[in-house]
């Protein structure tokens, strides 16, 4: 199974990195659409595209709008978006109003079932709640021999239920915007810094972490320690724009 992170920051882009965006691309499965969604055009193989939302925050929607030039004279016919039923009308009622972007999208709305879904290559799709201001979700991703999760926007905390859903998988791509410096910050705003996050992956005894949804004011290709993150699970490799992963 391959997973390439399109874009690896979260709020907005900077000088080396893009808002989320992560494709398997054999599959023509996408989480989240950041601004990093125009890259996706390179990655389109499959004649069905589906992208699955997290959550309708601007960084990890916005990029649905550059769809037209993603699918152009590309081999992908038919793209739907699966998310919760509020964030999909959101997007439909605020995103695309008309006086914002006045083009109705070339793709199709479906609402995630409570219990998951089936994927393509026999794999299956379940959800969970996070706690982040206006909700989020975590998925996580199953096939035989094989399980990704993907967590973003949420506190780390190796407490916290979403904990049990990630269990066992071989990769966990996990939110951390913050340095342990920026600890209180994290907890204010609904988001993550790294010791707890690297407790989250031992805790939840995952075969590899991949730190991103990284602080884009911090322009380094470390903003976070990785250091810290791998005295405590040493499986762990910062995300970055283009980073392919085998799992």
């Amino acid at each position: 199974m391959r997973l390439v992170l399109l874009g690896s920051t979260g709020y907005h882009p900077n000088e080396i990195r893009h808002t989320p965006c992560l494709v398997m691309p054999e599959l023509g499965l996408v989480l989240d659409a950041g601004t990093a969604m125009f890259r996706l055009r390179d990655y389109l193989v499959t004649p069905e595209l589906n992208i699955f939302l997290t959550h309708a925050h601007l960084d990890h929607v916005f990029g649905l709008t550059f769809l037209f030039d993603v699918l152009y004279q590309r081999p992908t016919q038919r793209v739907i978006v699966h998310g919760e039923a509020e964030k999909l009308a959101a997007i439909e009622q605020h995103l695309l109003f008309p006086l914002l972007f006045p083009a109705k999208l070339p793709c199709e709305y479906r609402v995630l079932p409570a219990d998951g879904l089936d994927l393509p290559g026999g794999g299956r799709l379940t959800h969970f709640p996070l706690a982040h201001p206006g909700g989020s979700l975590g998925f996580r991703l199953d096939w035989p021999g094989h399980s990704l999760a993907y967590v973003t926007d949420t506190t780390a905390d190796p407490a916290a239920d979403y904990v049990e859903r990630i269990a066992d998988v071989d990769l966990l791509v996990h939110e951390c915007y913050f340095s342990d410096a920026f600890r209180d910050r994290a907890v204010l705003t609904g988001h993550s810094c790294v010791t707890p996050v690297a407790e989250v992956a031992r805790a939840a005894r995952v075969g590899r972490l991949v730190l991103m949804h990284l602080n884009p004011l911090i322009n380094e290709l470390d903003p976070v320690g990785l250091d810290v993150a791998r005295s405590i699970f040493r499986e762990t490799t910062l995300g970055t724009d283009g980073l392919e992963l085998e799992f």
